[in-house]
């Protein structure tokens, strides 16, 4: 519903958006932008960019990764600003609130409905994809590193590797991933059980608020502090760089993937994973894939586990023995290499010995696919005849997924509200997925409604009142009937769900820094309406 909103409203967009009206926004934010730099013959041709430049349309692609939303039918923005110091950031800002523009935030671009890049009213976007310097220092506390939010994870964890082989950074596994969606959202990874959530080792922050002036994490004061980490970087204001403190990890770690089918007693092995992956060593991370057969190229679904253990080969096949046989863990299903190289690993790169670490700094431009992505929280263990009636539709399905991901270890020691992040007691995620290749509505219908299926399968064995949603996989489905809610209420529909009883001190943050709403997308943290401030 959401693509045939911006479908319809594409060709009310383009027509009351002349040429002659892009051009006037495009002059008035130059001469704004100059005024506020008080720099008046500074050179902008590769800092703010009109439709008319020739790398707008490159620069506009380069960080779109869903297909969805790279048509030609897409609203555009006017103009995309590519910072390359703080104070154009500051620039951009106090320009486009000065003209009553909508800004739009862009790290890495991986947010699965483009809200960092797509509008339904006249926009402008600020992308930070040249924000990437990386200060690494592992004499500061057991080390830490400064980021600026537009570097990538893959960048990240390279110049973390470059000083350390036993240094590391819990995050994502996908590296052309942008720091500051990631972070700011509550991002999590492979050693999520072990050392939590990405926010858990964030120490301060810069961050350019609504009236254009730079704070860190003392001028900021903890409520926003508090905020940005698990709530979102975008609702208050344009996160520069985090400072994030690095753990340790052992020079030899351990991946393994077993992978069966229905008739190889999948559906035994997912029921018992529930019991014994969110409870067993810290250290031990088991993802399931469940996916159908289109998408596997086989006759039924297919189920896959993927793990990461820090430590060495014998010891998890010992464990696994004894707490979870139905796996069927062998020495040689096993391999050993250092923490960089499970990086590789979880890319799909099945000899890591001939990979180069360097491949973690690949951007992939313009590589987008077509794809929608759901999410959900499981609190109780399914039953094994509930597995099955999943297992059943799933089987008739064409390339929909679900990736189970679980919690417990570290997660549970840490309160709901110690962060924005709320979900951190519950047993495990999921994911929802779908990808295919085809352009075009008739192909969308055909798989948003497969994703939907199951989504709406899973609705009895999920989190209830509300059933949850994790921020970073953001899913404009939610709310998006409720055409008859005001803004807040509207808000809180998703934002009960993304944050649970977070959202009321969201709310009370966003109202304090950004009482205007300025900074604000179809998803964002809303202000308290005016009879409640």
């Amino acid at each position: 519903m959401y693509l045939i909103f911006l479908l319809f409203f594409a060709a009310s967009y383009s027509m009351s958006l002349s040429s002659a009206d892009s051009v006037t926004i495009y002059e008035d934010f130059v001469q704004c932008f100059k005024n506020v730099t008080t720099i008046s013959d500074i050179d902008l041709s590769d800092v703010v960019l009109p439709r008319t430049s020739i790398s707008f349309t490159p620069t506009l692609r380069a960080y779109i990764r869903n297909a969805r939303f790279n048509t030609s039918s897409m609203p555009k923005p006017s103009i995309i600003i590519v910072p390359r110091v703080d104070s154009h950031v500051q620039a951009a800002v106090i320009c486009a609130k000065t003209l009553n523009l909508q800004l739009k935030i862009r790290s890495g671009g991986h947010d699965y409905d483009g809200l960092s890049y797509v509008s339904a009213v006249t926009f402008l976007v600020l992308d930070l994809s040249n924000f990437r310097n990386i200060t690494v220092d592992l004499n500061d506390g057991g080390g830490s590193a400064w980021v600026q939010t537009g570097a990538t994870l893959g960048e990240l964890y390279y110049r973390i590797w470059e000083k350390s082989e036993v240094h590391a950074f819990p995050a994502g596994v996908c590296p052309t991933v942008g720091v500051g969606g990631h972070v700011s959202g509550g991002g999590y990874g492979h050693m999520i059980r072990k050392f939590g959530l990405t926010i858990d080792h964030v120490v301060d922050a810069t961050i350019v608020d609504a009236n254009g002036q730079i704070h860190d994490r003392k001028s900021m004061e903890e409520d926003l502090f508090w905020a940005i980490r698990g709530g979102g970087g975008g609702s208050f204001g344009v996160v520069l760089a985090f400072k994030v403190k690095l753990v340790t990890v052992p020079k030899t770690v351990t991946v393994f993937r077993v992978d069966k089918s229905v008739d190889e007693n999948a559906l035994d092995m997912v029921y018992k994973w529930q019991f014994v992956a969110p409870r067993t060593d810290p250290g031990l991370f088991m993802r399931v894939l469940l996916s159908s057969p289109t998408q596997n190229k086989t006759s039924t679904v297919n189920t896959k586990l993927r793990a990461l253990y820090l430590g060495k080969a014998d010891d998890v096949v010992l464990k696994m023995a004894e707490e979870f046989p139905e796996l069927g863990l062998k020495k040689e299903d096993c391999k050993e290499m250092t923490w960089i190289q499970s990086l590789l690993w979880w890319m799909n790169h099945v000899d890591v010995d001939k990979v180069k670490p360097e491949i973690l700094l690949e951007r992939e431009p313009d590589s987008a696919k077509f794809l929608k992505r759901k999410s959900d929280y499981v609190e109780k263990e399914m039953t094994k005849p509930e597995l099955n009636r999943l297992f059943q539709k799933l089987a008739t399905l064409d390339r929909t997924g679900l990736v189970l991901n679980p919690y417990g270890g570290s997660l549970n020691v840490t309160a709901v509200n110690a962060t924005a992040f709320p979900h951190r007691h519950k047993l495990y995620k999921i994911q929802h997925s779908v990808t295919w290749p085809d352009a075009g509505p008739e192909a969308e219908r055909l798989y948003i409604g497969n994703l939907r299926t199951t989504y709406n399968i899973m609705t009895p064995f999920v989190s209830k009142n509300p059933r949850s949603s994790y921020l970073n996989y953001r899913d404009i489905d939610i709310g998006v009937n409720d055409h008859g809610a005001d803004g807040y209420r509207k808000g809180e529909i998703y934002g009960r769900k993304y944050f649970g009883e977070n959202f009321d001190r969201l709310v009370r943050v966003k109202t304090a820094v950004d009482p205007d709403n300025f900074f604000r997308n179809e998803q964002s943290i809303p202000t308290l309406p005016p009879n409640r401030r």
